[in-house]
Order: C-alpha cells, then structure tokens, then sequence
C-alpha cells in the first residue's frame, strides 16, 4: 500500500484504534491531520513521533468541523482520506437511560461522522475523488444489552455508510466502514474482568484484537489497492460474529 502524499483527516486520533491509524497512514506516506477532545499530552506525543498535526475539535460543533475541512483544502489543495473513529460509550439499560446521556452517544457517533463526511464531501469531489471510511462496531450487527444507545448510533452509520457510497461512487469517492469487535483499547480496558471473560468465550480466535489490526484494514481501504470496494462493512473482530451467540 502506498499512501505516498495523499492527505487525510482522522477523527479521534489519540487513542485505540485512531492514534494507531494516524501512525500507520503516517508511515505509509501520507500527510495525515488528527483531532482529539482530552487528550492533549498524547496527541503531542503522536505529533512528534509522526509528523501529523494534532487539532483539538469538539465533534458535535458542525461549523468548526467545516472550518478545520476549509483550513486543510485551502493549505494542501486537496483532502483524499477521511477516517470518521471518534466515539464514546455510555452504557445503560434503555428502560431506566437517561435520555439526554443517549442523545449525546448519538450526536458525537453519528452526527459527528455525517458532519465530517458533509465537510469533506465538496473537496473530494473537486480533487477528483477520494476515500470515506466510517469506523462502526460490532454493536451495530447484533444486540448487546446495555448499548441501545452505541447500537444505534453504529447501525446507523452502516446504513449511512451504504447510502452515501451509492451517491459518491460516480463522483469517483469510495466510503466503505469497518467494524471492529473487541479490541484492546481504552475502552475496553475499563470492562470488569467478568465481562472480558464472558466475551474472550465468544470470539473464535479467544482473543481480543490489536489496534493495528483494524488500522491496517482502514489503510487498505484509504489506498488504491482498494479501488473496486464501495458501500462495504469490513468486520474485524476474530470470528465474534460468525460464532457468538449474544
């Protein structure tokens, strides 16, 4: 894969599965534009160990997200990769969930990824074409209690996901998302050690995934190498929904 100059914006790109993206499409050639919320030390970091350039952006607020896309076409004249990772969690039982704490999964998860994809929607087609990939997860698959709220919002990025591909592909932009199980980040670091049990059971490899695992398949989709995949879901997740029964 060759991402050689090509430029790219990842959303969420300080921890997990972002900050490993950022650091694979950075190796790979391309000139890649992060942007993270909290973490302010370990987006320096990975400033300095790749060369990408950290932007702290909230990914609700729609007219700064159409600034930071304007600031980047207007300096590089282009945008080819956009990876929509940023997302939060915030499990709870639906009957007794707090309706303001749902609705917030909901505008960082999917507002977010449809205000950066409309950003950028303009600028690739103006460059010639380029590439959307929509980080979902496995929770958009199949029911996982406790998160109707992160369920929905990722069902609805596939959903999403298959649309906007039906609309772009003759624009020559290819959006395709990749579903993560369960990874080794943060997020899943936090998870009792029962439940990492219970779910380690589930997945046909008995592990959980890398953060490089799934970033390797974004990089595929983000490259050339990819250029006959459009409208796609990409699981990435050891077997888990092939053999798991929820």
């Amino acid at each position: 894969m060759d991402l050689k100059d090509k430029i790219a914006i990842v959303t969420g790109g300080s921890r997990g599965i972002g900050k490993k993206t950022v650091e694979i499409l950075s190796e790979l050639g391309a000139r890649v534009y992060f942007t993270y919320n909290k973490s302010n030390e370990e987006a320096d970091k990975i400033s300095d160990n790749t060369g990408a350039v950290a932007i702290r952006c909230c990914q609700t607020d729609r007219s700064s997200i159409m600034d930071i896309v304007n600031s980047i076409f207007e300096k590089e004249k282009r945008i080819d990769i956009l990876v929509n990772n940023a997302g939060i969690t915030d499990d709870q039982f639906f009957a007794i969930a707090e309706m303001d704490r749902w609705q917030e999964v909901l505008d960082v998860n999917l507002d977010g990824t449809v205000y950066w994809s409309k950003s950028v929607c303009k600028p690739m087609i103006q460059a010639g074409g380029g590439s959307i990939i929509n980080v979902a997860s496995v929770s958009g698959l199949v029911g996982i209690p406790g998160q109707t709220n992160y369920s929905t919002s990722k069902g609805a990025i596939l959903a999403f996901t298959r649309s906007l591909a039906a609309e772009l592909a003759s624009k020559k932009v290819k959006v395709n998302s990749v579903v993560p199980g369960f990874i080794e980040t943060d997020m899943t670091g936090k998870m009792p050690r029962d439940i990492k049990r219970q779910n380690l059971g589930k997945i046909a490899l008995k592990r959980f995934g890398k953060p490089e695992e799934v970033a390797k398949v974004i990089a595929f989709l983000a490259s050339d190498d990819s250029s006959y995949i459009v409208g796609q879901t990409i699981v990435v997740d050891g077997g888990l929904t092939a053999t798991a029964v929820f």
